[in-house]
């Protein structure tokens, strides 16, 4: 489970750790009650350990001790400290969720914080360890589940030692690819996609438990999971239980597109794969060299969102003031409905693992949230005052945060948008944190997700190794009302993104208008698409109002900036470098001005277009911009202008240079500038890229073994 900790508006830094029982632990506050997995629920909970008589300690469970915080509470409403649970070392399994009220809440004065005791890591997990294990001649485990052959138990998702293993699918290397697109079915009624062709056996009825064979089918930036209804071995054709969302060319099936088949119990033929036959109960698994069936700690997920923050936004009823330091959040489950799994971007009909509507000024703290089967975090209506600071969110079925949608409240519409202003999502910050290995599920989440929501602060996150988009902010496609403005991205280290399995990502990706956002002092890199689009910074439609600037941008596919349209966005001082094809790109033509891109060093070392698609009219401004191209290749602009020759005829990039900016080590990605580097004298002010990412170490992320791939 989390950990969280308040912010108390007005306190020092100081005095908040002392409060929460940071740095100067002897310090904090006392704890009000203890709880610990050799606890009782019947006793006090007053005790740190259990007395010699064994009539009194501490509580086992977080239900308990939030159901005696509650007494304590109505026993000293006047109470002006805060209240503290501290929660021992050890695994904790909860039965449901673990809900939180606005019962439950604390007051600025008197927070109610749960932390973990000293240094110890106490974890809230969503599964149940699997034991019993017999091995048969082929060395293969198997464990006997009667509740999944009673059918009030299923899940998609297994970790072995800490570390996620995966259902056996087919092919095996690579993707099928789908042999012809067909109209979506009668039964569909014209809502979405619910069939294709295939090629050969590649989809076979004869296979074991056919309704339990899921179909994970690529779009362009999204993935559609589906249910197998019927196979026609004759037509070779599919069809599924569930739709896509809509009709749009985007959620089709057409032919060429790739899809992988995943929980085929025939496939199931290598170490680390497993196979969970529901109608028998039996669960299978192929161990990696080493593991043995009697110390192995196999765990597979009962309960989905572990931890519920559940205020009633419609009621204007808030759960405020609670904090969470130091928890561990694991092992969420997530298993397809029959509708499937399918959404037209970023996952955000998701749920998370966390789970908060209608929460303010809460804090999370050197938490984790890691072995989980949607997002971890997930703050939707009504959330407002948040923190998430110096966490860990790994290993992720989804992504990592989503702020400013309707979550938990059933719409799983496309707009999901807020229906008042005390519904709005706002002033979250998210510092500090490690968001990483995400997707493995659900291929086109993204690390921290904005939609409906403004003033918030990403800061100093590391956020890596996803197959779509590092930071996505606005869900408005054009020109309307946004909710997403005053959003500062500032400080990120955003890496390995894409991995060639799907497209139109970015780095960081916008869309509406947004007055007042600034993407600054970032590090983009290693961005790689399936097939087109993996830009370093990509604002996308109605992209409006935006300031990018002294980001710097490194080893992106399709170009280090790109916009599709938007309007008087300014993108200045910053470094774009190293672009597979086109370095630049720009859709959209429209009658008013796209951006202003002024004092930038673009800088790459192939014979792509420094300018790619389409700059055909001069509503952009590009001024004291320099160009340099390292392995001696002419910089050449639209209608293979010379940069004299551009400046003249197109009246832009007035002051701009084509000269070597003197990096300290370009080919190291160290883009220090010398002394003596142009750019300066344009105006250029030199980036410290080492300044983005984290402020401060890894704790609990150290003890992961290296998180599995899911697709490439």
């Amino acid at each position: 489970m989390l950990i969280t900790v308040i912010r108390f508006i007005g306190l020092s830094a100081v005095s908040i750790n002392t409060l929460l029982g940071g740095p100067t632990i002897a310090a904090a506050p006392n704890p009000d009650i203890y709880v610990a997995p050799q606890g009782n629920d019947a006793w006090s909970g007053h005790l740190l350990e259990p007395n010699a008589a064994q009539s009194d300690g501490p509580v086992a469970t977080l239900e308990q001790a939030r159901k005696l915080v509650r007494a304590l509470k109505a026993k000293e409403p006047a109470r002006k400290t805060p209240w503290v649970v501290a929660v021992r070392g050890g695994i904790y399994t909860p039965s449901a969720s673990i809900v939180f009220r606005p019962e439950d809440s604390g007051t600025e004065q008197s927070p109610v914080i749960y932390r973990a005791f000293r240094d110890e890591r106490p974890v809230i997990s969503g599964g149940e360890r699997i034991s019993g294990w017999k091995v048969d001649d082929r060395g293969r485990w198997h464990a006997a589940l009667p509740e999944v052959k009673n059918g009030k138990w299923s899940f998609a998702q297994l970790f072995v030692d800490d570390q996620r293993r995966f259902r056996p699918h087919l092919p095996k290397q690579g993707y099928y690819e789908i042999a012809g697109q067909l109209e979506p079915s009668p039964s569909a009624h014209n809502r979405g996609n619910d069939r294709f062709k295939f090629t050969g056996e590649e989809l076979r009825s004869t296979w074991a438990n056919p309704s339990d064979v899921e179909v994970l089918a690529f779009h362009q930036w999204t993935a559609s999971r589906m249910r197998i209804a019927a196979i026609d071995a004759a037509e070779h054709s599919v069809r599924f239980t569930g739709t896509t969302r809509g009709i749009s060319a985007w959620s089709s099936f057409p032919k060429g597109n790739r899809y992988l088949v995943e929980n085929v119990r025939e496939a199931l033929s290598e170490p680390g794969e497993w196979y969970l036959d529901r109608p028998t109960g039996e669960l299978t698994y192929i161990p990696m060299p080493g593991e043995k069936p009697e110390t192995a700690v196999v765990i597979a997920p009962r309960i989905s969102r572990p931890l519920v923050i559940q205020g009633d936004p419609a009621a204007r009823k808030w759960v405020q003031w609670l904090a969470f330091r130091g928890l561990t959040v694991a092992h969420d489950n997530w298993t397809l409905s029959a509708e499937g799994q399918s959404f037209p971007q970023a996952e955000v009909n998701l749920d998370a693992a966390v789970s908060v509507v209608g929460g303010r000024n809460l804090t999370f703290d050197a938490c984790a949230v890691r072995h989980v089967g949607s997002y971890a975090i997930a703050f939707g209506a009504g959330c407002r005052e948040n923190l998430v600071e110096r966490c860990e969110l790994v290993d992720l079925g989804g992504g990592g945060i989503t702020i400013g949608r309707a979550v938990g409240t059933g719409e799983h519409s496309w707009s999901i948008a807020p229906r008042d202003e005390e519904e709005v999502a706002s002033h979250h910050t998210v510092r500090d944190c490690f968001i990483a290995h995400g997707g493995r599920i659900h291929p086109a989440a993204v690390g921290v997700w904005i939609g409906h929501s403004p003033h918030n602060s990403i800061l100093h996150n590391d956020i890596q190794d996803f197959y779509y988009t590092g930071i996505s902010v606005g869900w408005v496609w054009g020109y309307g009302h946004s909710h997403a403005h005053h959003n500062d991205i500032g400080f990120n280290h955003v890496h390995t993104l894409g991995q060639r399995v799907l497209s139109d990502m970015g780095g960081i990706y916008t869309l509406g208008v947004s007055p007042g956002t600034r993407i600054h002092d970032n590090c983009f890199h290693d961005i790689d698409s399936f097939s087109y689009g993996g830009w370093g910074m990509y604002t996308d439609e109605g992209s409006s109002g935006i300031v990018l600037e002294n980001n710097v941008v490194y080893r992106t596919k399709t170009g280090g900036f790109h916009q599709h349209y938007g309007r008087e966005n300014i993108v200045r001082n910053n470094i774009f470098a190293f672009a597979k094809e086109d370095q630049l790109q720009r859709t959209r033509t429209e009658a008013h001005r796209s951006f202003t891109f002024e004092r930038n060093i673009v800088y790459w070392d192939n014979a792509g277009k420094l300018l790619g698609s389409n700059w055909k009219d001069d509503n952009f401004k590009m001024a004291n911009n320099l160009y340099w191209n390292s392995a001696g290749h002419p910089v050449r602009f639209p209608e293979n202008l010379t940069l004299e020759q551009w400046q003249q005829k197109r009246k832009q990039d007035d002051g701009s240079r084509v000269a070597d900016p003197h990096f300290v080590a370009a080919e190291k990605y160290d883009f220090r500038l010398a002394a003596d580097s142009p750019a300066r004298k344009l105006g250029f002010v030199p980036i410290d890229a080492t300044q983005a990412g984290r402020t401060v170490p890894l704790v609990l992320t150290r003890d992961l073994p290296p998180v599995p791939k899911g697709f490439e």
